[in-house]
């Protein structure tokens, strides 16, 4: 059996397979509420085999918000839809799992397709928030340096954010710490300039992040998996870099985390990045073992050669993939077939499984 295929105990949640679907932005909500388009889009890597699919970016607070178009668990009123979406899931063998966000400083701005930078408040837009007052690039919203109550309440909403998943049915929760927002913000020195308890010192810029996890603990059962994505490096001299992703990770291990999600980057405009098939692997790899603690790979992982060799090396846990699924809904399926792996198809589709020969006129 190829380890991609092996079953994967998270807790007290199993994974039938280790492909995971990564969060991808769908900016097709309206206040934060989820749409026919998420139950389809979703639902649709369910029946393609996935065994992890994390929802994307899910804004915490109104202000937590990329674009206007994110969607949002900030109210009870964002649950119903949530869970109509995760019975699917859940029907067809897959776990749901979200993605809980606050943009910072990258946030009030438009959706890909509407163009690039700030949207005025005068057009739906908002006040940002962020460690300083730096803002991300030339075009982005000048953010307001949070104080003492701006951070509890960022803390208070992540803590509701994770009741509301857990009353939507959701099984994993991922923190979102990287790529330059707003957690992933107070990490970096590039974007922290803080001269308080939340800035300054390692132990310093990662408190927030220890804040939310532990608030987040609170009301999460211990018997479901939390897993925290990060940028392992800015890319760039004087930020946060692999060596402080290490001793992070160590740490949130010891505070109930079971997982590094281990991407890059995100902070830095025009970063040199080296981007390649595979080329944040070496990260997840390295945090394994170093650490102990689970990981996760992700970054253009593309083949199901590939998926399973960065497990079979004993390189991550389990693969996340995000553009491939979008070119193609049901990898797993036709990943089990390359690699050799009988699995089940959904009944509905069993006819067009690869070596299932359908006699002519039987349609």
């Amino acid at each position: 059996m190829p380890t991609l295929f092996e079953p994967f105990a998270l807790r007290g949640v199993t994974l039938k397979n280790r492909i995971v679907v990564s969060p991808m932005c769908q900016y097709s909500s309206v206040d934060g509420f989820a749409t026919d388009w998420h139950l389809v889009h979703l639902g649709t890597r369910a029946v393609g085999g996935a065994g992890l699919i994390i929802v994307e970016a899910t804004g915490v607070s109104p202000e937590g918000r990329i674009t206007p178009d994110d969607l949002g668990i900030w109210k009870d009123e964002h649950v119903p839809m949530l869970q109509r979406i995760n019975a699917f899931l859940l029907a067809q063998g897959s776990v749901p799992g979200i993605q809980l966000a606050h943009a910072g400083r990258k946030a009030s701005t438009l959706s890909p397709w509407k163009g690039t930078g700030l949207v005025p408040e005068s057009e739906g837009g908002w006040q940002t928030v962020g460690p300083s007052a730096i803002p991300f690039a030339d075009n982005y919203p000048q953010p307001v340096a949070l104080d003492a109550a701006g951070i509890q309440k960022v803390v208070t909403d992540f803590r509701a954010a994770a009741a509301r998943a857990l009353a939507a049915g959701f099984q994993v929760i991922e923190l979102h710490a990287a790529h330059g927002y707003l957690l992933h913000e107070f990490l970096s020195p590039l974007s922290n300039h803080r001269t308080d308890e939340y800035g300054g010192t390692f132990e310093n810029r990662i408190r927030l992040l220890l804040d939310v996890v532990a608030a987040t603990r609170e009301v999460w059962p211990a018997e479901l998996p939390l897993i925290v994505r990060i940028s392992v490096t800015d890319w760039t001299e004087g930020g946060w870099n692999a060596d402080e992703s290490v001793q992070l990770a160590a740490m949130l291990k010891a505070r109930g985390v079971d997982m590094i999600d281990c991407s890059t980057g995100g902070n830095v405009p025009k970063a040199p990045i080296p981007v390649g098939p595979g080329y944040q692997v070496q990260f997840a790899e390295r945090i394994k073992q170093e650490t102990g603690i689970l990981t996760g790979a992700v970054g253009l992982i593309t083949t199901p050669t590939e998926a399973e060799a960065i497990l079979a090396n004993g390189q991550a846990d389990v693969v996340l993939l995000a553009r491939e699924f979008l070119r193609e809904p049901y990898f797993p399926l036709f990943a089990a077939h390359e690699l050799g792996v009988e699995v089940a198809w959904p009944v509905q589709y069993e006819r067009a499984k690869p070596q299932t020969i359908v006699p002519a006129g039987s349609r």
